[in-house]
């Protein structure tokens, strides 16, 4: 099997040729005036502004999630300052009744003196 290199002249011809196919490629593309380019313009324009309506509910959504934790979030601190005060009116009330008890056994005490 022999192999036969091609000469200059060959491979002049096939880079032309290869131009020319480039050049013929590009001439057969489609301007911008087509009405295909146009529909794929607009497709894409559709689809973008798709995409951003949807961004700007995703958005929305998050602001209205974020709001809600935030009044939970409230909610539970309120909670807790109640719960707070009611443990430290609990806590003077005890205090109140133990210092009654105890200046009930000191006046029983003096009175039985």
């Amino acid at each position: 099997m022999s192999f036969k290199e091609p000469s200059f002249a060959d491979r002049q011809k096939a880079a032309i040729e290869a131009k020319k196919n480039i050049l013929n490629k590009f001439k057969a593309a489609p301007g911008p005036d087509d009405p295909a380019v146009k529909a794929r313009a607009a497709e894409r324009e559709a689809a973008a502004a798709a995409r951003a309506e949807a961004k700007a509910a995703r958005d929305a959504e998050k602001a209205v999630q974020k709001a809600r934790e935030a009044e939970e979030a409230a909610a539970a601190v309120a909670q807790a300052a109640r719960e707070k005060e009611e443990a430290v009116l609990a806590q003077a009330a005890l205090e109140a009744q133990q210092k009654a008890a105890r200046d009930a056994r000191y006046a029983a005490r003096k009175k039985r003196k």
